[in-house]
């Protein structure tokens, strides 16, 4: 029989946080709930169990749709599968991140990667890697406050891509998405969203709230990013996965 599909071998990393009561959401969003809705024998002698959730969009391991932040842009169930199962890079700023919370992810960052490995390629995922997911799911450390409401946004710090750097990547370079293992894809410290704004305008799909980046490879990796299929959503729940192909 003609083999005719064709897809990575390799090692299977979970790219995204789990759902549960202690998932990250913006300080002003209620969260993640799951209700039991049934759990236990029904009256006719077999077990049963059913439960309700219920989320904003923008929570967790997600994606950003374009409309997001662009009045004109497609939304969630709009963006071809294509752009969603590509190959990646991962841009490591850890070092920099160590040194100051409030970094920015520049330009230099993208071509430093380049010098190293050559030129981002056509049509890849990439994925920045900033080291700030290893404080999920504590909410001081990876918010930069506790505090919950819009007292709280004045507080937020976390490292982000800066505009220059988006508008650089996004006009210079043809990428299928972006993502990054923070909160948000702006610094913790913004407070008009220049880079989702950039990114949006763009066309461009972006994740956020990765994890795992210090499992991948710089280059070389399959990545698969499928959001819940939301009609009209501006964002949705991510399930992303990497797979790093086996050496012949």
């Amino acid at each position: 029989m003609e083999d005719y599909l064709s897809f990575p071998n390799g090692k299977i990393i979970d790219l995204t946080h789990e759902y549960s009561d202690q998932t990250i959401y913006w300080p002003t969003e209620k969260g993640f709930e799951l209700e039991e809705k049934f759990g236990g024998m029904t009256e006719k002698g077999y077990y049963y169990s059913a439960k309700k959730f219920t989320a904003p969009e923008h929570g967790g391991t997600h994606m950003d749709a374009p409309i997001h932040f662009a009045e004109n842009g497609k939304t969630v169930e709009q963006i071809p599968l294509e752009k969603l199962l590509a190959v990646s890079i991962v841009i490591d700023v850890t070092k920099k991140t160590q040194r100051d919370l409030d970094y920015q992810i520049t330009q230099y960052d993208f071509e430093d990667w380049e010098n190293s490995h050559g030129k981002i390629p056509d049509s890849c995922i990439v994925l920045l890697q900033t080291g700030h997911s290893k404080y999920w799911p504590d909410r001081q450390k990876y918010l930069g406050t506790s505090k919950m409401g819009s007292g709280a946004l004045s507080e937020l710090r976390f490292p982000g891509l800066h505009p220059d750097a988006a508008s650089w990547i996004t006009q210079n370079r043809c990428i299928n998405a972006i993502g990054i293992d923070t909160q948000s894809i702006d610094y913790g410290k913004s407070t008009h969203f220049e880079t989702h704004r950039i990114l949006a305008n763009a066309d461009m799909p972006f994740f956020e709230n990765v994890t795992n980046l210090e499992q991948l490879p710089s280059k070389g990796v399959f990545t698969i990013a499928l959001p819940m299929k939301i009609k009209n959503g501006s964002g949705a729940p991510l399930r992303l996965i990497a797979i790093i192909p086996n050496k012949n």
